[in-house]
């Protein structure tokens, strides 16, 4: 093993490296989707930002600014480092978790959809809206493919 080798090893075990290089991979991947689902529907990207941020400010939140977005960007993120971080803590006493990503990747992705539709949405302040099975087949794939399958597949590079 060369000097190189063993400092990518050293910073490969950090615990905040493999956590923040997957969060920020899945909120990239999982606001850029929402960007692309809804623009062809005339929902602009800063709607979308503003309905996130209803879930702390409600409804009212629909009508702020750049401020309101900016906010909602905040918390799309913190909830993606979260998402990441609870992966992490879960695939160190369940090493399988990061041994086979294209496994487990998309099944945490479901269970990610799951928490935030049925626990975290249902308690925040923003209003419920009007079931649709279309909406919600988005909604799982999303969640398997931008939020699941890349913080497996990043935190499976990491040591362990």
């Amino acid at each position: 093993m060369n000097a190189s080798s063993t400092i990518v090893t050293a910073q490969n075990s950090r615990p905040g490296a493999a956590i923040f290089y997957a969060g920020l991979l899945c909120g990239v991947m999982d606001i850029s989707a929402a960007f692309i689902t809804w623009y062809p529907k005339g929902i602009m990207p800063a709607r979308i930002l503003r309905g996130v941020a209803a879930g702390a400010l409600g409804p009212k939140s629909m009508s702020g600014g750049w401020q309101t977005a900016t906010l909602g960007l905040a918390i799309h993120f913190f909830i993606a480092f979260t998402a990441a971080t609870v992966f992490y803590l879960a695939s160190r006493k369940l090493t399988f978790m990061v041994r086979q990503p294209f496994i487990y990747g998309p099944i945490y992705g479901v269970l990610v959809y799951t928490f935030m539709y049925w626990v975290v949405m249902p308690l925040s302040a923003r209003p419920p809206g009007k079931f649709s099975l279309f909406n919600t087949l988005i909604a799982i794939i999303t969640h398997i493919i931008c939020v699941g399958t890349p913080i497996a597949l990043v935190e499976s590079r990491f040591p362990h």
